[in-house]
């Protein structure tokens, strides 16, 4: 499976702006890497986070659903579109959608970590449920930023068989070491393809570090970005997962009955 995540700069609270630079950029990518899979990152439409969120936030994902429903079925691409600042009834959530190649809308997740350091937890709600889908027929799952430092969360999706995790994330660039660490090691320790899609640029005083990865399940760097705009494209093998999992295999190894989570 070919991925390519879309490090995209965007400006805050500037939906129109941000809606029509996305879809270029994915038309872009499409026509010059040929993926299976294209990746956006978190709150792409606002940026994190703007403070009339009213203003410019999404209705329910209609327009998301509208513009990329279309655009994954005209160009044959399936789309993790990374997330949007979402109102729901009389709250916003912070919401994922991944279309197929036929525009299907496959899944919806709402962030179930809110980053209280910056009060995201006073703006958006959080979500309860966690996020598994299948494109191409491969097994996969996704989390938004935050989500990454809860080892939880990942491991629950490895043990409901998820192969493929994208992560799509506005992370600072003062903490980009942590950014890059802890998606290593969710790729180890589940063994599994891990795709991360960061942003770049200022959200408002927040600059975002990029480093967008894509990563096997030994650890290793199928592709990697730096601090700017741009696109990286890696292929996922899924054979080497069963050949990995039997050399060291942690799912037989586990201890559950010791575990107090």
């Amino acid at each position: 499976m070919k991925i390519s995540c879309i490090q995209m700069d965007m400006r805050l609270g500037a939906a129109d702006e941000n809606f029509a630079h996305a879809e270029a950029l994915i038309r872009e990518t499409v026509s010059r890497e040929r993926p299976d899979v294209a990746v956006l990152p978190e709150t792409w439409n606002t940026g994190f986070f703007p403070e009339d969120l009213a203003a410019c936030a999404d209705r329910d994902g209609a327009r998301t659903k509208a513009v990329f429903s279309a655009l994954a079925r005209e160009l044959n691409v399936n789309i993790v579109c990374g997330s949007v600042a979402n109102q729901r009834g009389d709250g916003f959530c912070n919401t994922a959608y991944v279309f197929d190649r036929s525009g299907e809308v496959l899944a919806e997740y709402d962030k179930t970590h809110l980053f209280t350091p910056s009060g995201e937890h006073h703006a958006f709600r959080a979500g309860d449920r966690t996020c598994r889908f299948r494109l191409d027929g491969k097994k996969c799952g996704l989390i938004i930023c935050y989500d990454i430092r809860f080892p939880e969360l990942t491991r629950t999706l490895a043990l409901e068989g998820v192969d493929l995790l994208f992560a799509v994330a506005q992370w600072p660039e003062k903490r980009t070491m942590h950014l890059e660490t802890l998606a290593r090691a969710r790729a180890i320790e589940n063994q599994m393809f891990l795709a991360l899609c960061n942003s770049v640029g200022a959200a408002g005083e927040t600059r975002c570090g990029g480093h967008s990865a894509i990563i096997d399940p030994w650890g290793e760097y199928l592709a990697r970005a730096w601090d700017g705009e741009e696109t990286i494209t890696g292929e996922a093998d899924f054979s080497v997962i069963e050949d990995i999992r039997a050399s060291i295999n942690v799912f037989r190894d586990r201890r559950p009955e010791l575990y107090h989570l």
